[in-house]
């Protein structure tokens, strides 16, 4: 045989080898499912198969005695203390200013910190040898959510000298309460929040509708053209802008109008997803799960991924950073505040913001004339009742009452329940499953009316710890139940909340329920005491869900917001 004819054939088997070594390779990522989506049908036949192997006990409804009052901020808010100041001052006289997060977070770690302005000027100011009267003055900045500083200050719980939200929303806001407060700036440093659409989406939604404007994205919405998001607006500055917005949008005269509500109402039918923070849309966005959703310039910009295939168009009122004066500042106050607002706005301080992605899209006016954030209250409110639209909420509780939960753990996750259910509608239908080495139906699902808010409390304060920890069994019955009230309520939104300590060494794992979970697309919810806080994040970012860790001290707060958000 030739030297030509044996490289050949040489060649020819080595091609087979590696072509069908390849072909095996395709085949069976292809038969493990592994490239191919997950279907409720897949998913339903693994949930049936879990199902059986796990021993399910229905426990006797016991009634208990409600608490009706209303739940009390204050109460819920924890210590100041959590959120440390993240500049202090360095002089006996000094002002202290609560800012929104945008401008006042030192983030962990190197690289670029583009959330800390303030921080900067605060530290600039303090060193620069200011001084009132001949005496030396300084601030103190403590970087606080816009909402949650008003729940702070509405409540009485902590009163800083001066207030600096993202936008006049909040100021009117806290003017409606009757809060003593006076503007001392408009515009401490340029912002705008947008809605943020893919550049196709875009595209198409100006041919159709002669550009990107809060109005044409809700005919866009409510035709189903795209899948929209926005974050909550009880705590965040863009969602509570965006939802004022749209109001504003369907009665410009009346927001709180009986037309108004019926069209948010017909609205939220059509949104998909409301994140619990801005972190969380942020992730869904990256995910590539919506077309569009709401976000702050300033983030946008300095967001790579998304400056690179999303288009940013301005709407509703704008994020200027303005300064309010809280209570009746003395003299002395009044100007080391004025002070430093004035050496924030320098040309220096000022090209400083515009370097951290601030002062974009100057020459932005609001879409919408005359908006109020005085309507807010009642926005919010309106917001609660109607943010699913005419879609019914159905969620499952899935409690942890293993030994390890044994302690301070289970009494907290019994005050987190009990208190977080001030906050769940009247017209969800809520059900509860237990689990240690069994899992427990302790309440079947049915509307949270006051006879289900009675059983829940019973089920709730008859909790007892004891044996091993099936979590996830836990959640294949929620999933069985939640899945059966869906084939009775197909327009149904359905979720699950896992409360636990997350150390799972009995029954399933994620491992075997992942499919299951991702084909049956419930949100999971995950609240963890003393728990692998992470392993529970990965079980909540399947579909989406927020993880809170419930071993810090605002965890009651947190779990209201959640509950305000979701239920």
């Amino acid at each position: 045989m030739s030297k030509n004819k044996k490289t050949f054939i040489i060649f020819i088997l080595i091609a087979v080898l590696v072509f069908g070594g390849t072909f095996g390779i395709i085949t069976l990522i292809n038969n493990s499912g592994g490239d191919r989506e997950v279907t409720e049908e897949d998913a339903v036949k693994d949930m049936e198969k879990l199902y059986k192997k796990i021993h399910v006990n229905t426990l006797e409804p016991i009634k208990d005695n409600v608490d009706l009052s209303a739940a009390d901020i204050q109460q819920a808010l924890p210590d100041i203390s959590k959120y440390p100041p993240q500049v202090d001052e360095s002089t006996e006289n000094y002002v202290e200013i609560f800012s929104s997060t945008e401008k006042a977070t030192v983030s962990a770690g190197s690289g670029a910190d583009n959330d800390r302005w303030l921080v900067d000027m605060a530290q600039a100011f303090n060193s620069s040898g200011a001084s009132v009267n001949g005496q030396s003055v300084s601030v103190r900045i403590r970087g606080i959510a816009s909402g949650l500083g008003v729940d702070y200050i509405a409540s009485g719980k902590y009163l800083p000298d001066a207030f600096s939200p993202s936008n006049e929303l909040w100021g009117d806001m806290l003017e409606s309460y009757g809060v003593n407060i006076k503007m001392a700036e408009k515009k401490l440093t340029g912002n705008v929040a947008g809605i943020v659409l893919t550049k196709t989406e875009h595209d198409k939604i100006t041919e159709k509708y002669g550009g990107v404007t809060v109005e044409s994205i809700i005919k866009a919405v409510s035709g189903g053209e795209i899948a929209m998001g926005y974050t909550n607006p009880f705590a965040s500055s863009t969602g509570a802008n965006f939802l004022i917005s749209t109001l504003y949008t369907f009665n410009s005269q009346n927001p709180l109008a009986e037309d108004a509500k019926g069209a948010f109402e017909d609205f939220q039918t059509n949104i998909p997803y409301v994140a619990y923070t801005t972190l969380q849309m942020k992730e869904s966005a990256a995910s590539g799960a919506l077309n569009g959703f709401v976000f702050e310039y300033q983030q946008y910009m300095n967001t790579p991924e998304f400056k690179a295939s999303y288009v940013f168009t301005p709407f509703g009122v704008r994020h200027d950073s303005p300064v309010y004066e809280i209570g009746e500042l003395s003299d002395m106050k009044k100007q080391i505040l004025r002070q430093f607002i004035d050496f924030c706005k320098t040309d220096e301080s000022q090209a400083a913001a515009a370097e951290k992605g601030f002062n974009g899209h100057d020459d932005y006016v609001c879409d919408i004339p005359n908006i109020s954030g005085k309507a807010l209250p009642a926005a919010q409110k309106l917001w609660k009742e109607k943010k699913t639209g005419n879609r019914e909420i159905i969620a499952v509780f899935v409690a942890d009452i293993s030994g390890s939960m044994s302690g301070d753990s289970i009494l907290r996750l019994k005050e987190s329940l009990l208190t977080g259910s001030k906050f769940i509608n009247a017209e969800s239908s809520i059900g509860l499953v237990t689990f240690s080495d069994d899992v427990n139906i302790a309440l079947p699902i049915g509307k949270f009316d006051l006879n289900q808010r009675s059983l829940f409390t019973g089920a709730v304060r008859n909790m007892y710890p004891n044996g091993g920890t099936a979590m996830f069994d836990g959640i294949v019955v929620a999933s069985d139940m939640l899945h059966e009230a869906k084939q009775n309520n197909p327009n149904a939104k359905c979720m699950m909340f896992v409360l636990t300590d997350g150390e799972t060494n009995q029954g399933s794992n994620l491992r075997n329920t992942r499919r299951m979970i991702e084909g049956l697309r419930f949100p999971i919810y995950s609240i963890g005491y003393n728990a692998n806080i992470e392993a529970l994040a990965t079980i909540s970012q399947i579909n989406e869900a927020a993880s809170i860790n419930a071993d810090t001290d605002d965890v009651i707060y947190q779990i209201q917001s959640l509950f305000n958000a979701e239920m």
